[in-house]
This record gives C-alpha cells, sequence and structure tokens, in this order.
C-alpha cells in the first residue's frame, strides 16, 4: 500500500503469522500462528483483507476488513473486524493509518459504506472512532468512503 515515516503498510500473507500471532497475543487475544497462516491465505480468496502495519521488526499492527452486498444499500459495505494495534506502539498515528489504508481497500472494492465493530467496553476505542469521523449507528460505527456531491445531499 505504502509507507509513510518508516511505517509500511501492506497486506498480509500466510508467512507474516508469526509476527501476527505475537502482535495478537501482546494484546491479549492470543492465536496460535499456523491458524492465523490458514486464515490469513482463506482471506485473500474472500471478500476482504488484513493489512500490516510494519516498522523495523515485526507488525506494529493490523486491520482486518471484510465487504458484503446489503439489500438496502446500492454498493457493497466494508466492515473492519478488527483494527489493532501493539500496546507500544500506540498513540503514534498507526491505527489512523492502518484506516485510511483499509478505507482506500474497501474504496478499490466498490464500497461506499465502512463500518467499524467496535465493543461498548473500550472507551479509547470509541473515542477514536469519533476522532476518525465515525458516527454510532445499531452497534456499530459507521462513515461514508467517498464524499457526497451538490447532486447527492
Amino acid at each position: 500500500m505504502g509507507s509513510r515515516y518508516g511505517l509500511e503498510i501492506r497486506t498480509a500473507t500466510g508467512a507474516d503469522a508469526p509476527g501476527l500471532a505475537a502482535l495478537m497475543e501482546a494484546a491479549g487475544r492470543a492465536v496460535p500462528a499456523h491458524d492465523l497462516a490458514d486464515r490469513l491465505d482463506a482471506l485473500r480468496y474472500a471478500h476482504g483483507t488484513a493489512l500490516l502495519a510494519l516498522e523495523w521488526g515485526p507488525p506494529s499492527g493490523v486491520v482486518v476488513l471484510h465487504w458484503y452486498r446489503a439489500l438496502e444499500l446500492p454498493s457493497p459495505v466494508a466492515q473492519v473486524t478488527l483494527l489493532l494495534v501493539g500496546p507500544e506502539e500506540r498513540r503514534r498515528g498507526i491505527g489512523r493509518q492502518l484506516l485510511k489504508a483499509a478505507s482506500q481497500a474497501a474504496r478499490m472494492a466498490g464500497c461506499g459504506t465502512l463500518q467499524l465493530l467496535a465493543p461498548p467496553d473500550q472507551p479509547e476505542l470509541l473515542a477514536f472512532c469519533e476522532a476518525t469521523g465515525f458516527s454510532e449507528a445499531a452497534g456499530c460505527f459507521v462513515r461514508p468512503l467517498r464524499k457526497k456531491g451538490p447532486a447527492e445531499t
């Protein structure tokens, strides 16, 4: 996807599983590396993607994105099912960069809306959602991926 200030964001592959497993374990979400490798490979062939933020070693963060069709909307919806930045790497803009890359991937997939699932017991994540342009709606946070022109309002 690109890099900024030494931070590279790219698609995760099965080969990234050991580093991703360490990141997830540090955040209290332990998943065996061999399971992650299988899941990352399967995700590449489904309607979604996993993006990693890398600096000078193991992953600093990850965002997992899936897209689906909703009957009431003209374009697919992208849903962020995991947004995680390592405990030592937080408050440095990595989450924002991951979200920006996820938004770009969703737009490339033809999506018009981005949803972010956020548990209500994480006030820092809720504040992050509000600060990045999401509004609360039906148990998740949503934001449009495309700016509306004068004729679309």
